[in-house]
């Protein structure tokens, strides 16, 4: 269902990050030569070989330091080792083998996940080669050689990567249970929302922000109707390295996210919408996924006959990008408004699986173009020739026109908007690309 989890770990300074921005073919992750400069654990999605699978950069292991930072990053590489179905494990052929690395083997070993063992900085196999048969020390099997600045050995290394997927695991997914996915920022009542549709205290709440550590699956039958809940480890903001942790559960996010087909954002009504609230919204907007904001503890705001209005405002303001988001003012104390949680992922699953007749999808088209004319640039205006949907979770449509560079964004959120006039296609995101065709 979701996409296989591949972590890079190893000592500070080996190229992990160099080895990570090569894959994902972006300069996501800070290089420099200070230890520990990756801070951010970063994610970003790799293709190889018809394989899709999610990459996450870690901070370095420092095995021993009691440095607050190094400390709180080996534990964060921990939670991306737990989290990962493969591990590349890198080292550093100019450097050698050094006891650090044996260390590192070592909690890799333990974690009894499958580990490809990655030889960095190999420039020139013929010169480095001797060297890196020193890793087979490591009793990790073969060391792939790679130069991660130079994109040498690649291939082979990503072969050795995708052959550890469980395919099997890939085609026995056919539950086809509704999966949400209950996102948002420790302690905003996430858990409590779970505990209270379960009726039973499963997953653990207490105060202090930050408890629910791992993502945890949750099965409510509702209606005669099973759902699968994933909770998820609280994302906090950067300000405080003592939690910093909590800043790398944004991948715990990424995993859930990748796994549902809703996703439930929750905020907290005292506090407000907060810049990580967007943020984590934007994990499930890019992935297409359905999505309902959720505001708890609704039952603790003081209210007149504008707070609502207010506070839909602001909200829609922070996440003027995902405009279709369903929103709901709910309590997981008093229960408030959870019956209608239900009702309205039902509608979201429903929309996001929507499929819309091509020839109503062009009627649609011709009548928005004879109400707005298409624009022209330099004498030359746009043609709409024909839309056609083709898939869904998230709904996905190819308009071909006769020139791409015509199709400014705010015609096609025009096209967009009439769609969903018709349809409505409530609490899901609409993908569309534009195809060039040359006229006859």
């Amino acid at each position: 269902m979701g996409k296989p989890l591949v972590a890079i770990v190893g000592r500070p300074n080996v190229g992990k990050s160099t080895l990570f921005n090569a894959l994902a073919g972006d300069k996501i992750s800070i290089v420099q030569d200070t230890p520990g400069v990756t801070r951010d654990r970063i994610y970003a999605d790799v293709e190889w070989l018809n394989h899709n699978f999610t990459i996450v950069d870690t901070g370095g292991i420092e095995p021993e330091s009691n440095d607050i930072i190094l400390k709180s990053m080996r534990e964060q590489a921990q939670i991306a080792i737990d989290t990962a179905d493969v591990i590349m494990f890198i080292t550093d052929v100019r450097q050698g083998l050094v006891d650090a690395d044996n260390k590192v083997a070592d909690m890799l070993r333990r974690s009894g996940k499958p580990v490809v063992l990655v030889v960095n900085k190999v420039d020139s196999f013929e010169k480095f080669m001797p060297d890196v048969y020193e890793f087979y020390n490591l009793g990790l099997g073969d060391p792939n050689p790679v130069s991660a600045a130079s994109m040498l050995g690649m291939g082979d290394m990503l072969d050795n990567v995708v052959s550890h997927f469980d395919e099997s695991a890939e085609e026995d997914e056919e539950d086809d249970r509704p999966r949400i996915a209950i996102i948002g920022k420790p302690n905003v009542g996430k858990s409590s929302i779970i505990n209270k549709l379960l009726g039973e205290d499963r997953v653990i709440v207490s105060d202090i922000a930050g408890t629910t550590r791992d993502a945890v699956d949750t099965e409510i039958i509702r209606n005669g109707k099973e759902y699968i809940f994933i909770d998820t480890a609280g994302l906090r903001r950067k300000s405080k390295i003592k939690e910093e942790i909590e800043r790398y559960s944004i991948i715990r996010t990424v995993s859930a996210v990748e796994r549902c087909n809703v996703a439930v954002l929750v905020i907290d009504a005292e506090e407000g919408i907060t810049d990580q609230d967007t943020k984590i919204a934007g994990i499930a907007h890019e992935r297409g996924k359905g999505m309902i904001i959720a505001v708890n503890k609704w039952d603790a705001i003081e209210k007149n006959n504008k707070t609502v209005n207010e506070y839909t405002e602001k909200i829609r303001n922070k996440l003027s990008y995902m405009p279709y988001a369903e929103l709901m003012f709910i309590s997981a104390k008093t229960g408030q408004r959870l019956n209608k949680l239900f009702e309205t992922i039902d509608a979201v699953i429903e929309n996001h699986a929507l499929r819309i007749a091509t020839g109503v999808l062009n009627e649609i088209m011709a009548e928005a173009v004879a109400l707005n004319q298409p624009p022209s640039d330099k004498g030359k205006r746009l043609r709409l020739y024909y839309i056609t949907q083709v898939s869904v979770k998230p709904p996905t449509f190819v308009i071909f026109v006769n020139d791409k560079e015509l199709m400014h964004f705010s015609y096609t959120r025009y096209i967009e908007n009439k769609i969903r006039e018709a349809f409505g296609f409530k609490g899901t995101p609409l993908k569309f690309i534009i195809r060039e065709r040359k006229e006859k």
